[in-house]
């Protein structure tokens, strides 16, 4: 839950680094209370806003968080506009998110593992 909330406190932090983890701990939260939103939203009947809202809440976040991700893989984060393409720019992505940090320090900071 803390590399959750740590996503949130960066709010709009676009520079540093982003271990594997902390994304992938952020992505799976997100997912989390998605479907449980959607599933109170089910029983109660609602037209989905609070869904829209969260994500909409979330969004930010996950965009600085998904370039800080690139940028401890050594991309700048433009990579993220590849998302944009259908199909393939998923995939390249996905591929960026999985891939582990870059060892040493490089232009967007220290190693986050080793701090």
């Amino acid at each position: 839950m803390n590399w959750y909330l740590d996503v949130l406190k960066k709010y709009a932090v676009f520079n540093g680094r982003a271990r594997r983890k902390e994304y992938w701990m952020f992505f799976l939260f997100n997912i989390i209370i998605m479907v449980v939103l959607g599933i109170v939203e089910g029983i109660f009947g609602g037209p989905g806003v609070l869904g829209a809202l969260y994500g909409l809440a979330v969004l930010l976040p996950g965009i600085g968080v998904s370039i800080r991700r690139l940028h401890d893989t050594d991309r700048s984060g433009w990579w993220l506009l590849i998302g944009l393409v259908p199909l393939i720019g998923a995939i390249v992505l996905l591929v960026f998110f999985v891939q582990d940090s870059q060892a040493a320090e490089n232009q967007y900071g220290p190693n986050p593992k080793a701090a």
